[in-house]
């Protein structure tokens, strides 16, 4: 007994194992039952073959394109004309007879609408009331409270122009833009940017400050009324509900546009950024800030009186007067920047269309060519680079890569090549002496420009215009191409 012991056990093990097997088959058979008796109640779900799931993502794909169609309203614009526009001008009778003269640049008897807002009235010559807008004199302001000791209370005036506009009851308006008597539209580019947008909606549109400072005291979302600002005639219904009520709560602020910018704000209304609307917060030569304008249509300029005449040796309303020439041929082009090279005689080009052309010695990659260089001091007359509320670059002051600048002399429009031509002539200046052993462009007088009007451009995605140098058989003459990039073209350096 004591040897079979160890062996019960084992037995005993078998034995139980042998016992549960009956019971483990009757399990497992129930839970098969079970599941088969799920999947007859609820069957699974038909596979889709290939095919199916390719028409399946098709029809989602039409949707999805129908309904991106329906929400984007820029594709094909709205139509919008200048006839639709009410341009709202805020002037001074004390600077009314310089100021004048540069609303005679672009306003267009017969085509433009709109007023001129004053102070006091002043005297107006037979032969101009017919080159100018009609004249109204800004209702009294003396009941609103004006607390800035660095201001003036015509702001209160001027920021009430646009609800005064609305009450002349103008038919079929859908815009009103607000400008200063120095500021000068390219009433062109207004119609293009303001066709863009759905003027049944609220909008407020327009631009920032070139001064990062004057961003900082006022405000980045607020539009500055010197370089001009749209609003939609929705908008303007609503604010004038509310304008008096509104500019009563800031007292304190400085001027009329911080005070619009405000009044948007209690509407929730943000500002939709347009950088063709210029300010021109600064003092000095334009050159640099218009040959790198950004790649957007120029709408406005503003400050004449305190920035050098753009053209040298010209008095300011005759050099803007010049500048605007070209629009007669292609306005959506004016001022818009190209870049080519001349790699045989190692140069670069920058063309700012209708306005400029400089060319340099050397190669210049185009990130730094398309960078505004500062020919132009801030707001604040500070050699500060950093007082700029976009990139900028020094001036070069080496030797031998300082431009050699060829202002507009002339546009006109060759019938028999189907393109306009545009003559550019040397600005004459001293040049420092240069010690490269290289072809100097000094022997360039004259740079003659080929070009296809382009109305279209700005309902293309934004691209500067392609450049090439053409051959040229008279001395002292450099011809170039400009005009839009083909399929796979970029700049050769």
């Amino acid at each position: 007994m004591t040897s079979s012991s160890p062996h019960r056990p084992l037995i005993a093990i078998i034995t139980a194992i042998r016992s549960s097997l009956p019971f483990l088959f009757l399990s497992l058979l129930l839970v098969y039952l079970i599941y088969s008796s799920q999947l007859l109640i609820n069957p699974p779900h038909t596979k889709i073959s290939c095919q199916d799931y390719s028409n399946l993502n098709t029809n989602t794909t039409t949707t999805t394109t129908n309904n991106t169609n329906n929400t984007n309203p820029q594709i094909t614009g709205y139509n919008t004309e200048l006839k639709h526009i009410a341009f709202c001008i805020a002037a001074s009778s004390k600077l009314w007879d310089s100021r004048k003269e540069y609303i005679k640049l672009w306003w267009r008897p017969g085509e433009t609408r709109g007023a001129v807002w004053l102070d006091n009235e002043v005297k107006i010559k037979q032969n101009e009331s017919l080159s100018l807008p009609n004249i109204h004199i800004s209702q009294p302001t003396s009941r609103f409270p004006y607390t800035n000791r660095q201001g003036h209370r015509s702001a209160i005036r001027i920021s009430r122009i646009v609800s005064e506009a609305l009450r002349l009851g103008l038919e079929d308006v859908r815009w009103f833009v607000m400008g200063d008597d120095d500021t000068v539209f390219v009433v062109e580019n207004v119609v293009r940017v303001l066709n863009k947008y759905n003027h049944n909606q609220f909008y407020y549109i327009g631009s920032s400050s070139e001064s990062h400072f004057q961003n900082i005291f006022f405000s980045y979302s607020m539009a500055y009324g010197g370089g001009g600002f749209a609003i939609s005639y929705p908008l303007v219904k609503e604010l004038a509900k509310m304008q008096d009520r509104c500019i009563k709560r800031y007292p304190g602020l400085y001027g009329s546009d911080d005070r619009m910018q405000a009044c948007m704000s209690e509407l929730n209304v943000p500002l939709t950024k347009e950088p063709g609307f210029h300010q021109n917060d600064v003092y000095g030569n334009l050159l640099g800030l218009l040959s790198g304008h950004q790649v957007t249509p120029l709408v406005s300029l503003h400050h004449f009186d305190v920035i050098d005449p753009i053209f040298p040796g010209m008095e300011r309303v005759e050099s803007v007067k010049h500048l605007l020439e070209s629009t007669k041929y292609d306005s959506a082009s004016l001022i818009q920047q190209s870049i080519c090279y001349d790699t045989k005689r190692e140069w670069s080009v920058l063309v700012s269309w209708g306005f400029a052309i400089q060319i340099t010695r050397g190669i210049l990659s185009p990130r730094e060519l398309e960078t505004p260089s500062r020919t132009f001091v801030n707001w604040y007359k500070v050699l500060d680079f950093t007082a700029y509320a976009f990139n900028t670059r020094p001036v070069t002051h080496h030797p031998c890569q300082a431009p050699f600048v060829f202002y507009i002399n002339s546009t006109r429009y060759d019938e028999s090549r189907r393109q306009i031509i545009g003559i550019y002539s040397v600005h004459r200046q001293r040049q420092p002496k240069c010690r490269w052993k290289m072809v100097s462009p000094e022997k360039i007088h004259t740079v003659v420009v080929l070009k296809h009007e382009d109305p279209d451009r700005w309902s293309r995605a934004p691209r500067k215009d392609c450049c090439r140098v053409l051959p040229s058989r008279k001395e002292g003459v450099m011809y170039l191409w400009v005009g839009h990039c083909g399929e796979n073209e970029v700049i050769e350096v």
